[in-house]
C-alpha cells in the first residue's frame, strides 16, 4: 500500500525542470501544436478515490517548442498528486505557458470520477470536463474553435499495421 501510495502520489516530489529536461527548441514555427488523448491517472483529493481520462494539450509557439514526449510527461506529473481535475487543468496550462512564453494555451481534461461512480449519486456514465485557454486560446474565437474542432476529430488517425506499415483508420 505504502508503495503504491508513493508512486500515486510521485508528481509532489518530481522537477518540473528536470521532466522537460532541456527539451526545448528554438524554431520559427508559429501554427498550433496539439498532444491530444494523453491518459492520465489521479486521485481524488477528497475522497482518495480515482479519477483517469484524457488530456488534450495545445500551445501556439512563439519562439520555442516543447520535445513531445515532454508534454504526457508533464500531464503525469500534475495527475500523480492529489488533485482536483480543475487544478491540474490550470497546473499543466500555466507550466507550459510559464516555460515558453507561447501565444496562447490550451488544455482540455475529460475525467471519470470514481467518487461520483461508486459513492455519492453514484452515477455511473457520467464525466467532467474542464478546460484552461490562455493568451490566443482564450482571446482569439476562430483559434479556439479550430483546437476544439481538432481535439474531437475521430474520423481518420495513422496506426501503424505490422506488414502493411502506416494506414489511416476511420472509425
Amino acid at each position: 500500500m505504502e508503495k503504491a501510495l508513493r508512486f500515486l502520489t510521485s508528481g509532489y516530489q518530481a522537477d518540473i525542470q528536470a521532466v522537460l529536461n532541456n527539451a526545448l527548441f528554438t524554431v520559427d514555427y508559429s501554427e498550433m501544436v496539439i498532444v491530444r488523448d494523453i491518459d492520465f491517472y489521479s486521485l481524488c483529493e477528497h475522497h482518495l478515490l480515482p479519477f483517469f481520462g484524457k488530456c488534450h494539450v495545445a500551445y501556439i509557439p512563439k519562439k520555442q517548442v516543447i520535445g513531445l514526449s515532454k508534454i504526457p510527461r508533464l500531464v503525469d506529473v500534475f495527475a500523480r498528486r492529489l488533485q482536483i481535475q480543475e487544478r491540474m487543468t490550470n497546473q499543466i496550462a500555466e507550466t507550459i505557458r510559464e516555460t515558453i512564453d507561447p501565444l496562447g494555451v490550451a488544455v482540455v481534461v475529460e475525467g471519470t470520477h470514481l467518487c461520483m461512480s461508486m459513492r455519492g449519486v453514484e452515477k455511473q456514465n457520467s464525466f467532467a470536463v474542464t478546460s484552461a485557454m490562455l493568451g490566443a486560446f482564450r482571446d482569439q474565437q476562430g483559434t479556439r474553435m479550430e483546437f476544439l474542432e481538432l481535439i474531437k476529430r475521430r474520423d481518420a488517425f495513422p496506426v501503424h499495421v505490422p506488414g502493411q506499415g502506416v494506414v489511416c483508420v476511420n472509425e
